[in-house]
């Protein structure tokens, strides 16, 4: 059970991220930040009501309300990023996120091992050769390169956080709920200030683009609950491990809808980020 429910958030994750980053490339990131998590609010608060999940509330929330303070800020860079494309390079450094938690540990006192390191290192070669062959002549890709990384951090810390914000299923819906909530509340501020500002023109959502903001907003929801579950029903190494392939997902999502062709040396360090990604998770 715990490779399936992985392996069901690696699908979800992946889909949400090329989903969203589809959308992105026709209407500012911030708008769809904003309207995804909007939609996903309303479906956890009717979850949250149903499931009696209010009676988990307790001090253990506020991380959910960091959570949510950052998330928007590591979403954002990523759709922008995945916008400036390619996706097959964007979404695998975006992987590295797990590197945050990793980084938590050794504040908390724990000591990587040989793999760990091992993975670290692999990683930031990956990173290099993904981003190299963007820096001649091509500022835009380079800015898409340092978003992605921006993005990783913020996702990385939202893991951290939503981490310790709940210890039960329940609990879960509870912290995801408060979370968005924030991401709603902090993001459509940036939105206003944006608009008033005259850098976002003002948001017009295409009814024909509500189903799929619909899906890129629950499905990152589903993905949340299904990496619950698997961490639940076995070991988390596991369930961290198959979950991380989500941008293999996207690369592949990107390919299969974009054409989009790489070249051998993106490729390698794409490949490499994931290596990385699994050696730090097994660690």
């Amino acid at each position: 059970m715990t490779a399936l429910f992985a392996l069901a958030t690696s699908l979800l994750w992946g889909l949400a991220d090329f989903g969203g980053g589809l959308l992105a490339r026709r209407t500012p990131a911030l708008t769809v930040v904003v309207v995804s998590q909007s939609i996903a609010a309303v479906v956890l608060g009717a979850i949250v009501l149903v499931t009696g999940a209010w009676s988990e509330a307790g001090p253990r929330l506020w991380f959910a309300v960091a959570a949510g303070l950052v998330g928007p800020v590591g979403m954002l860079a990523f759709y922008k990023a995945l916008a400036l494309g390619p996706m097959g390079v964007v979404s695998p450094l975006a992987s590295l996120s797990i590197a945050v938690p990793v980084a938590v540990g050794l504040v908390l006192g724990e000591r990587p091992g040989l793999v760990q390191f091992a993975g670290i290192a692999v990683a930031v070669v990956g990173v290099v050769l993904a981003g190299g062959p963007h820096f001649r002549g091509a500022p835009v890709q380079r800015q898409a390169v340092l978003l992605t990384l921006v993005a990783a951090f913020g996702f990385g810390a939202v893991m951290a956080l939503i981490a310790e914000a709940s210890s039960t299923l329940t609990g879960l819906f509870l912290a995801l709920f408060v979370q968005r909530v924030t991401n709603v509340v902090t993001g459509g501020t940036a939105l206003y200030v944006a608009v008033r500002r005259g850098s976002v023109p003002p948001p017009r959502i295409a009814w024909e683009s509500v189903p799929a903001l619909a899906f890129v907003g629950l499905a990152d929801v589903a993905a949340n609950g299904t990496y619950s579950l698997a961490a639940q029903h076995g070991p988390v190494t596991v369930a961290a491990v198959l979950a991380s392939l989500c941008p293999v997902v996207t690369a592949l999502a990107a390919r299969g809808f974009l054409s989009e062709r790489l070249r051998g040396i993106q490729a390698a360090g794409a490949g490499l980020a994931l290596v990385g990604t699994v050696l730090l998770a097994t660690g």
